[in-house]
């Protein structure tokens, strides 16, 4: 049985787990590239870590993670197009002079042993929860159309087209081969809106 948290101080730990068990996640990369060159670029799996953890613990990072009991075994990153600038594609889109979603979801993460199973869309179920408590908007993710051809899980990274269309986002535009801009609009949850107001 999955369940899922917010990334935060109090889950670094286990986050930080799941990345070092997995080889710093894609040979070191802690899951920093969308954050920008300038906390990314040329910098050792030592200094990305380290990075990250600053920006956790500055509310400057965010996602959804997925746990099995106390272990956590996937996540799902989301954050502001501030928070996160960079996506795959950019040129293609920017060609169609975007404006700019309040939130974007970047990438995808399950560990060993976890592929498949589901990890994945527990996780963009987390992200939509999170980010209607933390205000709603419109929300960009950019999937990949894996119809009609075998895509491993492993590669996914930022989600397959069927899997946001089964959570209710539609195609905005292509914007490469395979890859899609998907849009949905979160609102707020109202019982967090009266708690804040």
């Amino acid at each position: 049985m999955y369940e899922t948290r917010a990334l935060d101080e109090t889950t670094w730990p286990e986050f930080a787990r799941l990345v070092e068990a997995n080889n710093g996640v894609w040979g070191g990369c802690w899951c920093m590239w969308y954050h920008g060159k300038e906390v990314s670029g040329d910098k050792t799996p030592a200094q990305k870590r380290k990075a990250k953890e600053r920006l956790v613990r500055e509310g400057r990072a965010h996602a959804s993670l997925v746990f099995e009991g106390e272990d956590c075994v996937g996540w799902c990153q989301f954050g502001s197009p501030e928070e996160l600038p960079r996506i795959h594609n950019q040129r293609a889109y920017r060609k169609t002079d975007p404006v700019l979603p309040d939130w974007r979801i970047t990438c995808f993460f399950s560990g060993n042993g976890h592929r498949g199973n589901g990890v994945a869309s527990v996780a963009l179920k987390g992200a939509i929860e999170q980010i209607r408590t933390l205000g709603g908007g419109r929300v960009e993710a950019y999937p990949e159309n894996t119809e009609g051809r075998k895509a491993s899980p492993a590669f996914l990274f930022n989600g397959s087209l069927s899997m946001f269309e089964r959570s209710g986002f539609k195609r905005s535009r292509q914007i490469g081969k395979d890859k899609w801009v998907v849009t949905r609009t979160i609102k707020l949850d109202r019982s967090d809106a009266a708690r804040a107001g």
